[in-house]
């Protein structure tokens, strides 16, 4: 069978030999799927066809222009990816026949409308895949539309259309059937939507893949390895969405002198927040810049605390889907979370613990509390962690997804 997964934002994932989608591609092989991944370039000509020759699978680059990362740019960008998609795949079934089955996955909702069309033109089923919560993580994070307004019903409208139309939804937070219902959307409750066709698949972790890349890509840090030092570990974007200054000034606040943050990543707040570390006079954190994707395995199982943190948010009451976790669990250590979403996976597999505030001095507290507890607790939270990864693993989530696939195709 032949599935085409479309991610605007996938291209990364060759050059990374890693990500969802990626992961997904390498595994539907082994139950004799041929993938095909459509994601935005920026070429001139329609598409360009890379192929990632380790799991034998096409990246299709559709042209779209814009920019990822400024205003109306960005909403271009979003909107030639959808037009030129559909041109795209139609000219990619004339030359290598069309799918039996189309998996159109957000962030942005134009790639769901995208690839419902093109199912509806080649009469196959399409699965809608939510990564995030569209038009809500919008409404969220800006203060230029009104949840009331206008253009927000359109865009709630839209989304209702996307979960009526798709055949079945994946959504990687586990309680997005929740938010559904909070919209009074279901058949059940008068609305649209089957909420039977609505499954959870989170984002998850390659675990082969992850130890193989500790051994073939070890990062030589003086500071990774420094047996004096309770290393609390972050890597990630450091951006102002980010605020990673809220970590500084919990570092500040910790009283153990042995702890020291140590964090990869680079971004716009890189430079300024590195300034404070010097006018403030701050000794137990260190930036340090940013490292191939490549490398991070073998930063994440030197650390002692693996630290995942953003801003609390209203959407994260039905659940996390936050990739770093996964790579933080196939580590083997406790985690530690600066926010408390609901559906807590650390929480349900004793894995880490949560901060019991948002403030730099209960993230501090949190992070003593680890470095505090005994050896025991500390091992048995690390081997929870590394079984929490293989939960996670694709493996597991490549099944649920032939699983849900069979099910649509059981009767075409």
């Amino acid at each position: 069978m032949k599935i085409w997964m479309m991610n605007h934002y996938a291209g990364i994932m060759r050059t990374n030999k890693g990500g969802r989608h990626y992961w997904f591609a390498k595994f539907l092989r082994q139950y004799g799927y041929d993938s095909t991944i459509f994601c935005a370039g920026t070429q001139k000509e329609l598409m360009v066809t890379e192929m990632a020759e380790e799991i034998n699978t096409p990246f299709v680059y559709v042209k779209a222009g814009g920019s990822r990362n400024s205003g109306l740019k960005r909403v271009w960008s979003m909107v030639s990816f959808y037009l030129n998609a559909k041109k795209a795949g139609k000219q990619y079934a004339k030359e290598h026949g069309k799918p039996d089955i189309i998996l159109a996955s957000s962030v942005h909702p134009l790639t769901l409308v995208a690839g419902l069309h093109l199912a509806k033109k080649f009469k196959v089923k399409c699965i809608c895949e939510m990564r995030d919560l569209w038009p809500e993580a919008i409404l969220t994070y800006s203060n230029k539309i009104k949840k009331n307004s206008l253009i927000a019903k359109l865009l709630y409208a839209g989304e209702k259309w996307i979960y009526t139309k798709a055949d079945a939804l994946i959504f990687t937070q586990e309680g997005g059937a929740d938010y559904v219902r909070e919209q009074g959307w279901t058949t059940d409750q008068g609305g649209s939507v089957d909420i039977s066709k609505a499954y959870h698949i989170n984002n998850g972790v390659d675990v082969e893949d992850f130890d193989q890349n500790v051994k073939d890509y070890w990062l030589e840090d003086a500071d990774m390895d420094d047996p004096d030092t309770i290393k609390v570990v972050y890597a990630g974007a450091i951006r102002r969405i980010n605020n990673l200054g809220i970590i500084v000034d919990a570092a500040k606040l910790v009283k153990n002198p042995k702890i020291r943050f140590i964090i990869y990543g680079s971004g716009d707040r890189l430079e300024s927040l590195r300034k404070r570390l010097t006018d403030e006079d701050i000794k137990n954190v260190v930036f340090k810049g940013n490292i191939s994707k490549l490398y991070i395995p073998s930063v994440d199982v030197r650390a002692n605390i693996n630290l995942v943190h953003w801003e609390m948010s209203p959407l994260l009451r039905v659940g996390e889907s936050y990739n770093k976790a996964f790579e933080y669990f196939a580590a083997g250590k406790p985690v530690f979370y600066t926010v408390r979403p609901g559906y807590s996976i650390v929480e349900k597999y004793n894995c880490g613990i949560l901060t019991e505030g948002f403030e730099p001095q209960d993230i501090a507290n949190g992070i003593e509390k680890i470095a505090a507890m005994s050896e025991e607790e500390i091992a048995e939270m690390s081997a929870n962690a590394r079984k929490t990864a293989q939960i996670y693993d694709f493996r597991n989530h490549t099944k649920k997804l032939v699983q849900i696939i069979e099910k649509l195709t059981a009767n075409s």
